[in-house]
């Protein structure tokens, strides 16, 4: 009997010796991880005549599976703040040690031979990928600096353009001088030009007095109560002091205390204690504010002691026993 052995591919142990490979079964998993695989293989594959480069992004640290290796393998190549588009894929399949691997598992499985090559990258063609890459590379960098050149431009812009606002503004005006002004000619076409720009502006004085709504028209829905004046009392307008300004009387001693006092946050606390006790105990009713004597608990058992019970049934002996010897006492006198 052929020792046991393992099949990753239909992930089940076989004991039929090198047979396995030849089944049905084994060959339609092998076809089937092939296609999963190929895919990637494709995509790498072209970008050996056009590299991408794209500015970094997590994303870019995805890893894919290799079949022939067994192990994972990082699908993008990244240095810095750039990444080439499946450089690291290409790279590894590329290598001796992928190719080394790659004729192992097609002797270990009997894949067809015809599909091996789909799954290599010649030297020749990673020669070819590291000269479209640097092609890229420079063409990204020049994109970039193109960038960077128009963004330096509009900053300068708004730089400029924000110094001659500043700059318009902090500049002196010329202040006529009244003396001067009344006998230059010059001064007489300002002050008309002043004249004729204030008549331009509006004037809340040239403004037409707000019409006075009759408040008793029978078609108004509101109506006017009138002035709401309090004899011997100002107002804001009048001089006197704001009502928010004003102190209150019964805080105007500052003695009232602010907030719960120390008593009333014990008792806070001591039924916040009780609300996690369960409702249905023995005294949850209980009211221990009420006036009690000290005998109206039983004489018997110690039911209420605190301790263990043994310590209740010494207890009990000792008083009895005391008890005892008080009565013959009692007797003889």
């Amino acid at each position: 009997m052929a020792p046991p052995q393992r099949c990753p591919l239909c992930r089940q142990t076989f004991f039929c010796g090198r047979g396995h490979v030849y089944s049905r079964k084994h060959q339609r998993q092998l076809k089937a991880a092939l296609e999963r695989f190929l895919p990637q293989v494709e995509a790498a594959r072209k970008a050996v005549r056009a590299a991408q480069v794209e500015r970094y992004v997590p994303e870019h640290e995805r890893c894919c599976w290799c079949l022939c290796c067994s192990c994972e393998v990082r699908k993008h190549l990244s240095h810095g703040n750039l990444t080439v588009l499946h450089g690291a894929l290409l790279e590894h399949l590329a290598s001796p040690e992928h190719k080394k691997a790659t004729n192992k598992f097609w002797w270990e499985n009997k894949a067809e031979a015809q599909m091996k090559e789909k799954f290599l990258i010649s030297p020749q063609d990673y020669a070819r990928f590291k000269k479209s890459m640097v092609k890229s590379l420079d063409y990204y960098e020049e994109k970039e600096d193109e960038v960077i050149k128009e963004m330096a431009a509009q900053i300068r812009e708004v730089e400029q353009s924000r110094q001659e606002v500043v700059r318009s503004v902090l500049e002196p005006q010329a202040e006529p001088d009244p003396e001067e002004g009344s006998s230059a000619p010059g001064s007489r076409k300002g002050t008309n030009s002043q004249v004729a720009s204030s008549s331009q502006q509006p004037s809340f004085l040239d403004l037409p007095p707000a019409p006075e709504l009759d408040w008793m028209e029978p078609g108004q829905p509101l109506t006017f109560i009138g002035h709401q004046d309090v004899p011997g009392v100002g107002n804001i307008h009048s001089g006197a002091t704001p009502p928010w300004m004003i102190q209150d009387e019964e805080y105007s001693s500052g003695n009232q205390q602010i907030g719960p006092s120390y008593e009333e946050f014990l008792k806070e606390k001591e039924k916040e204690k009780l609300k996690k006790l369960p409702p249905d105990r023995v005294g949850a009713n209980f009211d221990h504010s009420s006036s009690t004597s000290a005998g109206w608990l039983p004489s018997f058992g110690r039911v209420w002691n605190n301790g263990r019970r043994w310590q209740s049934r010494h207890q009990f002996k000792t008083e009895a026993a005391a008890r005892n010897k008080q009565q013959p006492h009692k007797e003889t006198s």
